[in-house]
């Protein structure tokens, strides 16, 4: 009994008998210490589950992942302002292979068929596909082609099923992809821009509105759990959003065609081998919202193929083109005219020097002025348009014959001070801020009070010796007619989810008033007189009340007979709902001084959309063919006068602005 109680109060008591004492305590100490390590590492693993548990389970399921894709997003689509697509990105698919899956071992039965299926369905070269394996043996995701079209896609998902006839079809499989593609081929090209590398805009709306037309990319995980069960997690992909622009289609349509109608036309005139004029460009904007409906230059370009410049330039002229030449040629073919180019306005720039005068009281309205064929200032002999001479003006006779002679004397009572103060209240050498990339600086193009001089004054009044671009004169004019309110120009008026719901209104942004109603209401009297007895009756339209300026500015260097034309009109007269401004840089005629080309351009235009537009009718007839002066002709300085303004051309081009998309053009526009 005794000898029992004793082996239970002993726990190592069987190893009395077989070891020594000195070895008894050894095998203790060891097992002893085996206890300990095994406590030691139950709490290790404790605290892990409990405080490092979930980051250890991430890593052994990315150990464990065995396949993994990425969903892809669909950019979001440009509409025009009554929802018609004008890009939009289409579903495509492109051609993955598994070379595992397709190989299977050495002696796989699936390689031969399924490289002849790959040829034979989608034109991939055997040989291509025999290097992808040999480089890749253990890859599991090999893009053998991208942008594969619905039909082709259907055509192998025809043949995955037919089992017996293609039974050994193994290791392909299509992932979804989008194609960014423009429904109207050309249609506001420098306006929407293009995308490029994917899902990145390169100018126009694809570039302003970037990052709102992008969406996030899902993502598709596959991978074994403890128990080697697949299990797959998807994380959807966010689509981009909508841009709701405030163009037109039909608009835009009406002024492409009008534009490219003129160009054809005079094609090879004047200068052989070259379009109806350097450039033309049109904006049709809502004056009482800063709403941009229409906006277009030529030449254009296809928004599918950008880089395309065939349509310009003959096999044999491309050939002997370098490869900076061509980039050269593309960044101009990209050019957005309308925001991106300054020029000498012209006679547009006449009613602003008028309100400035009204605004500020140095004129009444009810002054006259005599018109001998030009006016001494100083050294210079500075000559109207009309060298015989207007006689006596009223200020509304002087805009709407355009007489230089007249605005000369209206600016020297306006004064340096006010109208270079003026200048900037209309919007010239300052940003309109349109939501459009590229648009020009032009703060360095217009004198101050510091540097502007008499000469300078004077033919500032007429619009000489200052540069401004379209979109500035069609923003300032804007307020001129619709009672002295500034609008922001803006192309966008709502971003919408993928689903059609508003997500953001782009509401008109009033940025100040430059001139009361009252003198609003003066300006428009000689403007409508322009089209009734002046300079501008070739552009009346029947049963329309139109009001407007023409303009022809001679280009630098002076007497090379070289000009820009240009005419803004506007209707209705009262509570006016459209302006539209048309230029036409060195049209390729005899007579490029002839302010009757962009007029009748303008009259074409306007004669298909203000029924469209619904524009009110008044019955207003046709003026009489002997009314008013048929052309404005030469806005010129005597021929020994010297611009002290150093520009190097009329038509000015900001050197600082580099579009974004110079570096892709430069490395892959031979490519293709």
């Amino acid at each position: 009994m005794a000898e029992r109680n004793r082996k239970k109060s002993n726990p190592f008591h069987f190893l009395t008998k077989k070891f020594p004492k000195r070895m008894q305590k050894k095998l203790v100490m060891l097992f002893m210490a085996i206890v300990l390590a095994f406590v030691v590492l139950i709490g290790r693993i404790t605290y892990i589950n409990v405080f490092k548990g979930g980051r250890y389970t991430k890593i052994v399921l990315d150990q464990q992942l065995y396949d993994s894709r990425t969903i892809p997003y669909k950019r979001g689509d440009i509409v025009d302002r009554n929802g018609t697509k004008i890009a939009t990105s289409e579903r495509v698919y492109n051609v993955i292979l598994d070379v595992v899956v397709m190989t299977d071992g050495d002696d796989s039965p699936y390689v031969e068929p399924t490289i002849d299926m790959l040829e034979e369905c989608f034109g991939i070269d055997s040989k291509d596909v025999r290097e992808i394996i040999a480089e890749n043996p253990q890859s599991r995701y090999q893009v053998l082609k991208k942008g594969v079209t619905y039909e082709e896609a259907q055509a192998f998902r025809e043949i995955e099923k037919d089992t017996e006839k293609y039974p050994n079809i193994k290791g392909i499989w299509l992932e979804d992809d989008y194609t960014r593609t423009y429904p109207y081929g050309s249609l506001a090209s420098d306006l929407i821009g293009f995308t490029v590398s994917g899902n990145q805009g390169a100018l126009g709306l694809e570039s302003a509105y970037n990052t709102i037309l992008n969406g996030t990319d899902g993502r598709e995980y596959g991978y074994f759990d403890s128990a080697s069960t697949v299990e797959q997690t998807v994380k959807p992909a966010k689509n981009g959003n909508t841009v709701v622009s405030t163009i037109d289609v039909t608009l835009q349509s009406i002024v492409e065609k009008a534009i490219k109608e003129f160009n054809e036309e005079h094609a090879g005139e004047v200068r052989e081998g070259e379009p109806g004029s350097q450039n033309t460009a049109v904006v049709m904007m809502d004056p009482n919202t800063g709403e941009i409906l229409a906006m277009a230059s030529y030449p254009n370009f296809d928004l599918n193929n950008p880089r395309d410049l065939s349509a310009w330039y003959s096999e044999e002229k491309l050939k002997e083109m370098s490869e900076e030449e061509q980039l050269e040629a593309m960044n101009e073919l990209w050019r957005n005219f309308v925001v991106s180019d300054a020029f000498e306005a012209g006679s547009t720039i006449k009613p602003f020097t008028l309100a400035a005068g009204l605004e500020i009281g140095a004129l009444t309205g009810e002054e006259t002025y005599y018109c001998g064929g030009g006016l001494q200032e100083g050294e210079w002999f500075i000559r109207c348009h009309n060298t015989d001479g207007h006689g006596t003006q009223t200020t509304d006779q002087a805009i709407a014959n355009s007489c230089n002679v007249a605005l000369m004397q209206m600016a020297k009572k306006i004064g340096v001070e006010n109208f270079t103060r003026y200048q900037h209240i209309f919007g010239f050498g300052e940003y309109t801020g349109i939501d459009l990339p590229g648009e020009a600086d032009t703060s360095g193009l217009i004198y101050t009070a510091d540097n502007m001089i008499e000469t300078d004054l004077v033919t500032n009044s007429f619009g000489q010796n200052f540069n401004a671009t379209m979109i500035q004169v069609a923003a300032g004019f804007s307020s001129l007619i619709n009672g002295g309110y500034y609008y922001e120009p803006h192309v966008v008026k709502q971003i919408q989810d993928e689903n059609g719901n508003v997500i953001e209104t782009k509401d008109p942004i009033l940025l100040r008033k430059t001139i009361s109603s009252e003198t609003s209401k003066k300006i428009k009297q000689g403007l409508r007189l322009v089209l009734t007895e002046g300079t501008g009756t070739g552009a009346s339209v029947e049963g329309y009340d139109i009001g407007g300026k023409s303009g022809t500015a001679e280009k630098l260097p002076r007497g090379n007979d070289e000009y820009l034309i240009s005419f803004i009109g506007y209707a209705p007269q009262e509570n006016p709902e459209i302006v539209i401004y048309a230029v036409i840089d060195e049209p390729n005629v005899e007579d490029q001084g002839k302010s009757s080309y962009v007029i009748e351009l303008s009259r074409k235009i306007m004669e298909e959309s203000f029924p469209y537009l619904n524009i009110t009718k008044t019955g207003a007839t046709l003026p009489s063919e002997d009314a008013g002066v048929s052309d404005d002709v030469i806005q010129a300085f005597d021929s020994e006068y010297t611009d002290p303004y150093d520009h190097e051309d009329g038509a000015y081009i900001d050197e600082t602005y580099q579009p974004d998309y110079d570096d892709w053009a430069a490395t892959e526009q031979l490519e293709e």
